[in-house]
Parts: C-alpha cells; sequence; structure tokens
C-alpha cells in the first residue's frame, strides 16, 4: 500500500429510472432493467473492479410534483419519478461484492433515531463493516404531506433536531462495546451484561431508551457521509461529517469552500485531515478530445427544458410555473427557498441580489450533466484535470455521477483507473476489509464521539 496521498473514489448511484441527470435514461447505451437485481449488482461488479471506494445511494422520498403543483410532467418525461428503497437494493450490491463500500441517503428529519440505528447496524453487520450512512434532513413539502405532515421544517430547525438525532443513533450505536458477544456454549454464557449499555436518552426532541439490540460491527459503526454547504449546514457537517460530499462549479470555488469545510471540522474539535471532502463530478472520456467533446455535447442535448424546471422545483420547494421565466425572485421569495446553499451558489454565480427564474436554470445547471463540473478528453486529459483539483487544494476525492448508465462507470473503469494509477494517484487495490479501513478512517471505540471534542 502507498503512503502517498491518493483519491478516493465514491460512485453517485439513484434506486430510480435514471442517473443524477434526468435525460440520461434516453441514451440508447442506457439500461432499461433498472427495476431488476441484476441491474445494480452488474453496477456495483463493475464499480469494485474499478476500485470505488464505495458506492452511495442519492434518495428522495416523493415524487418531484411541486412544478406546477402536479407529477405528470415528471412522469411523462421521466424526471427522476422511479424512486425505489435503496435499502433494499443495497443488501443486494453488497451480495455481490466484498470491498466496495455501500452507503445510503436517509432522513433525520422523516424516520426516528432508533429505526436507523438498527438498520445501519445491520447492514453494517451483513456487509462485514462496509456500510455507510448518507445523513440528510430532506428538501420539501411534498417530502412532509408522504409522512403526514402538512410543510416541511424551517431549515435551521430541521439541523438542530439532526444534531440530536446524530447523538442518539450514536449512543445507540454504542450499546455494544467490543467483545461483549461471547457465544460461549461450554459456560453458556452468550453475552457480558457488563458490556452492553442502555442509552436511556431524554432530549428536547427524541427519546430512546435502548439498549440497541444490534451488536457492534466489524468497522466499529458505518462511516458518516454528509453534505450541508450552507452555513448552518457546514457546521453540521463538520461536527459529524466523515467524507462530505460537496457541489463545487469550478476550482477556484472549490479551493475556498474546501478550506472552510476543513475549517469547520476544526472548530467541531475533529482533525481536519481524518475527513474526505469530495465534489461531485461527470467524467466524458473518449480516444481524442473531438470525439469527448462530441460525446459531451450529446449528453447536453439529451437534457429537456422542463426537466430543469422540475427539478428546481423539487429541490427549492418552490413552484417555478408560478413565476414568468424573466422576473426576478423577491427577497421574500429567496427566503422560501428551502436550499440554502443552493440558492447561495446561483445568485453567487449570477452576479445579481435577486437571480431570474431564467438564470437558475442557466446557472444551477439543474437537470442537465452541467450541474456539475465536467472533466472531458482522453484517459489522460481527464486524469490532468483530476489531478489539477486533487493537488490543487480543492477535494480529497470525488464522487462520480453517470452520464448514463452503466456506460459512465465502464468508461471511468476501463480507461481513467489505469492511467490515475500509473500517476501514483489511485490505489491499486483495496486496503482492507472495511470501508474504513479503505477510507483510512480511524475505528471507533464505544464513546469515542463524545471525546472529539464535538460541542453540543
Amino acid at each position: 500500500m502507498s503512503d502517498k496521498r491518493q483519491i478516493k473514489m465514491v460512485g453517485f448511484m439513484q434506486a430510480q429510472n435514471c442517473s443524477i441527470a434526468p435525460g440520461s435514461w434516453r441514451h440508447p447505451g442506457s439500461a432499461a432493467d433498472f427495476t431488476t437485481p441484476e441491474y445494480f449488482q452488474r453496477l456495483a461488479r463493475v464499480m469494485e473492479e474499478g476500485k470505488f471506494h464505495l458506492t452511495f445511494f442519492d434518495d428522495r422520498l416523493a415524487m418531484p410534483d411541486i412544478y406546477a403543483d402536479d407529477y405528470r410532467d415528471a412522469v411523462a418525461n421521466g424526471v427522476r419519478v422511479v424512486k425505489m428503497d435503496p435499502f433494499c437494493i443495497l443488501t443486494m450490491m453488497a451480495a455481490v461484492t466484498t470491498r466496495l463500500g455501500v452507503g445510503v441517503t436517509y432522513s433525520t428529519t422523516y424516520y426516528e433515531p432508533f429505526h436507523v440505528a438498527r438498520l445501519f447496524g445491520t447492514l453494517d453487520l451483513m456487509s462485514k463493516g462496509r456500510a455507510a450512512w448518507n445523513v440528510v434532513t430532506s428538501l420539501n413539502n411534498s417530502e412532509a404531506a408522504n409522512f403526514g405532515r402538512t410543510e416541511h421544517l424551517p431549515h435551521d430547525l430541521r439541523y438542530d433536531r439532526a444534531d440530536e438525532f446524530m447523538e442518539v443513533v450514536l449512543g445507540l450505536w454504542d450499546s455494544w462495546e467490543d467483545g461483549a458477544l461471547l457465544v460461549d456454549k461450554e459456560t453458556g454464557r452468550f453475552a457480558d451484561p457488563a458490556k452492553v449499555h442502555a442509552l436511556r436518552h431524554e432530549g428536547r426532541y427524541f427519546s430512546a431508551k435502548g439498549p440497541l439490540p444490534v451488536p457492534r460491527s466489524p468497522q466499529g459503526h458505518p462511516v458518516l457521509i454528509q453534505a450541508g454547504q450552507s452555513g448552518r449546514g457546514r457546521s453540521f457537517a463538520g461536527r459529524w461529517g466523515e467524507l462530505i460530499f460537496v457541489v463545487y462549479p469550478n476550482l477556484a470555488a472549490g479551493q475556498k469552500q474546501y478550506r472552510d469545510l476543513k475549517d469547520a471540522v476544526a472548530a467541531a474539535g475533529r482533525d481536519p485531515n481524518s475527513v474526505s471532502v469530495c465534489p461531485a463530478c461527470y467524467v466524458v472520456v473518449g480516444d481524442s478530445q473531438a470525439a469527448a467533446e462530441e460525446q459531451r455535447e450529446y449528453l447536453r442535448a439529451l437534457a429537456k427544458p422542463v426537466d430543469a424546471v422540475v427539478l428546481l422545483s423539487e429541490a427549492l420547494n418552490f413552484d417555478f410555473a408560478s413565476k414568468d421565466p424573466d422576473s426576478e425572485f423577491s427577497d421574500e421569495d429567496l427566503k422560501r427557498l428551502s436550499w440554502s446553499g443552493f440558492r447561495d451558489r446561483v445568485v453567487a454565480l449570477s452576479g445579481k441580489p435577486n437571480p431570474t427564474v431564467r438564470d437558475f436554470v442557466h446557472f444551477s445547471g439543474r437537470g442537465t450533466i452541467g450541474e456539475f463540473p465536467i472533466f472531458c478528453g482522453t484517459a489522460k486529459t481527464v486524469a490532468d484535470q483530476m489531478e489539477e483539483w486533487f493537488e490543487g487544494g480543492a477535494c480529497d476525492g470525488f464522487v462520480l455521477a453517470a452520464t448514463h448508465t452503466p456506460g459512465a462507470f465502464e468508461d471511468f473503469t476501463r480507461y481513467v483507473v489505469p492511467e490515475l494509477q500509473r500517476r501514483g494517484l489511485y490505489h491499486k487495490d483495496y486496503a482492507g476489509t472495511t470501508l474504513r479501513e479503505n477510507l483510512g478512517l480511524k475505528r471507533p471505540l464505544a464513546g469515542d464521539w463524545r471525546k472529539e471534542g464535538r460541542p453540543s
């Protein structure tokens, strides 16, 4: 194993009819068997062949239906309308791999801490220490309505609840110390009661008695992924995230946000070097620069105008059909947008304090492959671009979004991975058997999270 700092690679997945780019299902090379286990198992094998550290699933808890207060445009155009439960799919993927980490998005707003602790604790055991949880607070009123609530919680309140949610989940994961499980048939002693603990949490938002009836996993507890980039979200990520998923529009913005996130980790009393910051990207690789650019423009053309406004409405909890394309968002409109980090990015890129609908479409790239940076060219050129970001203080790795599946992951594995390995930027094999070992993370002991100086 190399001691040189190397790229962490994450495969960005969706349990739906398309990738994060809704036009991807229209690509002639995109597989159409997305409702079968074989589809996801095929992708898992490709990513493990490419030595990806992990794959994790984005998720929403509602169909996109905020645009024009209707779901029919989204359904007719296939705009991320199939949203299967990714947990079931991950177990299928874990069953055909031995090293690939398996992560899933789960909301702190619409589930209970005990449920999440038990679910992820079990996945960690069944995957032999390869589980990860992408912690989110959810986005919009459609999700709230599916859980019997009238509206989504305010932004900062969601994070206040989420902080306590994390304390409960980690406390429950600490129920069993290492060595608690004995299974000693000669003495008839199954486990050591002195090493199994009740939580007895009584807080502002949650209560949970415990103990969690799930023993500790080989990696201690699942790896925690977080994606907060707003002020409040960034402090939450600094406190809890072990891998932070980010969206940067360009290298310069990435360098600044990378420093800000590392500062947030330090402010939480944690070691910034222990946390990996990984921005989303697309990769379009070809035999020549011209061929790759031609493919990139073809992929851009797969998007329809409706894709952007449907997904902007979903992400920001605001009906984009209610405004003329060239009308400005008022200050009051902007305050209502539920995803403040996304809003602030568009305001900054547009250079306008009150962007228009058209500005949101253009500067966000939502619904197109322009939403994330695109590394485009030959394998050498793509590796050059990734190396510039990695060595230039913008990231510790990348979250690869698929322009289409399975082709995007296959091409990256076949062409780009060998070039990165040749440069010593990417591992040639997995460092261990658990996700923590492969990410270079310390295996936590029970109670370690309380000792790290994380302020409550």
